[in-house]
């Protein structure tokens, strides 16, 4: 794997994910803020799911509302609101579904054309990262190289503005 995500407790509170893309910062900012991209790229394929509906309003104090599923099946849905927004560096955005929801802050650092993305899960509680890592081990990976393999078409001029 050319790419590697590494997902890593750092305390009883905190995972940090991190990945190195082949895009410029820029590029992948717009993949993580534009809802029309997005849906081209989040949640994990093998899990037989998709991003069915993604509202974000991308700027400090902005709300966002995702949901994930099967057509015709029962959605799972997060929401939440944009804390800071830092075009091209920084987002940062509470996970309102539940008590357990994590303060999510992703950074983009552009090396020479590439973008080192770090991605830190704050949890409420020791148990509430306990009941979230195994899904983020398992899924966060394959997204994220979802992610990379989207970059290439979106470097080709696919969803520029």
């Amino acid at each position: 794997m050319k790419n590697r995500t590494t997902v890593e407790r750092k305390s009883a509170r905190e995972l940090i994910v991190t990945r190195t893309f082949d895009a410029p910062a820029r590029l992948v900012f717009e993949a993580w803020t534009k809802p029309e991209l997005l849906k081209q790229w989040w949640a994990p394929k093998s899990m037989g799911i998709s991003l069915l509906s993604c509202d974000a309003d991308v700027r400090a104090g902005g709300r966002y509302r995702f949901e994930l599923g099967q057509e015709g099946s029962k959605r799972m849905v997060f929401f939440g609101r944009y804390v800071e927004v830092i075009p091209h560096s920084r987002l940062v955005w509470t996970n309102d579904e539940s008590d357990e929801g994590a303060v999510t802050k992703v950074t983009f650092e552009d090396i020479g054309g590439r973008t080192l993305l770090v991605m830190r899960e704050l949890y409420p509680s020791k148990e509430a990262l306990d009941g979230s890592i195994a899904g983020m081990e398992g899924g966060m990976p394959e997204t994220f190289a979802q992610l990379d393999a989207f970059l290439v078409t979106l470097g080709a001029g696919v969803g520029r503005s």
